[in-house]
């Protein structure tokens, strides 16, 4: 897992997934409209994924506020939105989007179809805001039998965290629904409906999906995920890019982390600026805002940081392996933390490890 090692090899993995990864990945590369626009490192656009929730508000942050358009200069910033991980990373391996905010499970997915060659986790951005939300009536894992619970997607993080905890408990689970837990992936959306309507008895979902099941449906607590990590820490959301496009644009990848930082240290210097800030970015991509006491409710349970905690990502690699969603893979070489490293530098804040 340490970058040193891979600094020497970056340059040819790179080229080597210029020819490869439509092999590989299932797809094909494309340029698109982040073409050059005049040779070198000028281009027209950078696409960039995120989704619109609040594990994510580096990202609307720095949207909003136009901290990645002030550092990216005359390259326009294009933004797409995503539901779940694994739909995110099709769009990378398409050649869809350059870069995306998303969760370590789908990078895993991502580094390991590839043999990777096809991303690198350039920075963290979010650490916990994830919960297991039931009925009242559910008291504890006993009580999950031959119930029905949400999850974002199959294969998701959340969804991995999910199958993992109930195997742990001894609660079996399969893809297709069946097993002692009936596991149903659906979009977040849906779910807030479904736990109304008592369709589904709960859901594992990140913020603000989890507050608004417990605010607005009566819904209750019965696993706060951070409690289940290390020091309470676990990576929700970190910043993925494309091997070409990194190895073509290498400046432009470092004029997006420069927004990205600037983001993280708008949102933990003003953290209620900052929530009022993603609760407008939500308003425009929903059609409506959160209510103030869910808003309070979600900042208060999420750390954004640009460590990527790289422990908890092997952790989830190992999570997924258990669980029968991924074989075993070799993450040595995923993290390229350099050009972060020295933004953190430049402005005489700590290294973040990749291991």
């Amino acid at each position: 897992m340490n970058a040193r090692r891979v600094r020497g090899v970056v340059a040819a993995l790179a080229a080597l997934a210029l020819t490869t990864l439509a092999t590989a990945c299932g797809g094909t590369e494309t340029t698109g409209t982040a073409a050059s626009a005049g040779g070198g490192d000028k281009l027209a656009e950078v696409r960039l994924g995120y989704f619109p929730n609040i594990t994510h508000s580096t990202a609307l942050v720095g949207i909003e506020k136009g901290l990645f358009a002030k550092h990216l200069g005359d390259t326009k910033l294009k933004t797409s939105t995503f539901n779940a991980g694994p739909a995110a990373i099709e769009a990378v391996f398409s050649g869809a989007i350059d870069a995306t905010y998303i969760g370590p499970n789908p990078a895993i997915n991502a580094w390991a179809k590839s043999k990777g060659k096809a991303i690198k986790i350039i920075a963290g951005s979010a650490s916990g805001g994830v919960y297991l939300v039931v009925k009242p009536e559910i008291n504890g894992v006993e009580d999950l039998k031959g119930k029905k619970i949400a999850t974002p997607q199959l294969g998701n993080t959340q969804d991995v965290a999910l199958r993992y905890w109930l195997q742990e408990k001894g609660l079996k689970t399969d893809t297709k629904g069946g097993g002692d837990v009936n596991i149903l992936p659906q979009e977040n959306s849906q779910t807030l409906q479904t736990f109304a309507t008592g369709d589904i008895d709960g859901a594992w979902v990140p913020e603000p999906f989890a507050s608004r099941l417990v605010q607005e449906s009566k819904g209750k607590i019965l696993v706060d995920e951070r409690d289940l990590w290390p020091g309470k820490q676990f990576v929700i959301t970190h910043l993925i890019v494309r091997q070409e496009f990194a190895a073509q644009h290498p400046e432009t990848v470092k004029q997006l982390l420069e927004g990205h930082v600037e983001a993280n240290a708008a949102i933990n210097a003003d953290p209620a600026g900052a929530a009022a800030t993603v609760n407008s970015a939500l308003e425009k991509l929903s059609g409506k805002p959160l209510k103030q006491e869910v808003l309070d409710s979600v900042f208060k349970n999420i750390t954004f940081t640009n460590d990527p905690i790289a422990s908890s990502l092997v952790g989830s690699a190992d999570h997924a392996v258990k669980i029968g969603l991924l074989q075993p893979v070799d993450l040595n070489g995923i993290y390229d933390l350099n050009a972060l490293n020295e933004i953190l530098k430049a402005k005489g804040e700590t290294a973040v490890a990749d291991r």
